[in-house]
């Protein structure tokens, strides 16, 4: 959502939170042809900023519906973010939630033969599939997982982190900010006083660090369509990280903040609205349901 806009719309704060990610030492992008134009706009700026073949590129395959079984549909995916990129290689493509994985794990096998990728990786952000990636990990499948972890939802710790531990597969996290859920249970709340010893100032930072404290963690990747949030991002690459005690100590913070408890039952993104091509297509969707259900009711 942070960077997909309408075609038209002013992009230039995007390209600056490129700018500034990348001059506090940020090297690694997460994107996919699912992000509406979120593709062509990274590569825009990669491209302006004279950087792209310098950055760590994650991309992804979402191929669904009539494609199931057929990987023609993914090729075509992969011509098409390579060009949205400018690149001739992706480093990591990943099998975006695991659609249709039976066929884009062999798929992208070949296609790190041939050169056109780096590494295999699968994605997912429900705990109910993790078990899946689990599998793919311990049967050697992937290079990486893409996981959903952070402070609130800890399940991948029960197999994936372990299982990409013991066999040396590089693991990427999604939503370690909760998709702004967190800030919004901490909004108007000090960080604890023990979180200056770790060089913490913001709840950003907190969230950040704990993540990429554990050990089997490669990278956390934190969305953002706002310059100034990228400063606060990045400063949790600097300074010492929590060990165990110190990540226990974290967690159980959290548990005395009023709200922690249900943020699974929160909405994705509260108080914040992205204007792009995917919620134009999912607010019109809604609209022609809406339009259905109410000529279905029957007159009063």
């Amino acid at each position: 959502m942070t960077f997909d806009l309408l075609p038209g719309d002013k992009r230039d704060h995007l390209g600056e939170v490129v700018r500034r990610f990348w001059e506090a030492g940020g090297r690694v992008f997460d994107t996919s042809p699912l992000y509406g134009t979120g593709e062509i706009n990274l590569g825009a700026f990669v491209s302006s900023l004279g950087i792209n073949d310098q950055i760590f590129l994650a991309d992804k395959i979402w191929s669904t519906g009539e494609y199931l079984g057929d990987d023609s549909h993914a090729e075509h995916s992969l011509m098409q973010s390579m060009q949205r990129m400018w690149r001739n290689r992706i480093d990591i493509m990943q099998c975006h939630s695991l659609i249709n994985v039976e066929v884009i794990i062999p798929l992208m096998r070949a296609w790190k033969k041939e050169g056109r990728i780096r590494f295999i990786s699968a994605t997912h952000h429900d705990p109910a599939y993790f078990g899946i990636l689990a599998d793919l990990v311990e049967g050697g499948s992937v290079d990486f997982v893409q996981v959903h972890y952070s402070i609130a939802t800890r399940e991948a710790e029960e197999r994936v982190l372990k299982a990409a531990a013991e066999h040396g597969v590089g693991v990427f996290v999604n939503m370690p900010l909760e998709k702004a859920r967190l800030h919004k249970v901490v909004a108007g709340t000090a960080l604890p006083g023990f979180a200056a010893e770790l060089g913490i100032k913001t709840w950003s930072q907190f969230f950040l660090k704990w993540v990429i404290s554990h050990p089997a963690i490669t990278c956390a990747l934190q969305a953002t369509s706002n310059p100034d949030h990228v400063a606060e991002n990045v400063g949790a690459l600097r300074g010492p990280l929590p060990d165990r005690e110190m990540r226990a100590r974290m967690v159980r913070h959290m548990e005395t903040i009023p709200g922690f408890d249900k943020l699974g039952q929160m909405p994705w993104y509260p108080d914040k609205h992205y204007a792009g091509l995917l919620n134009r297509g999912l607010g019109a969707t809604r609209a022609r349901m809406t339009e259905a259900i109410t000529r279905l009711k029957p007159a009063s």
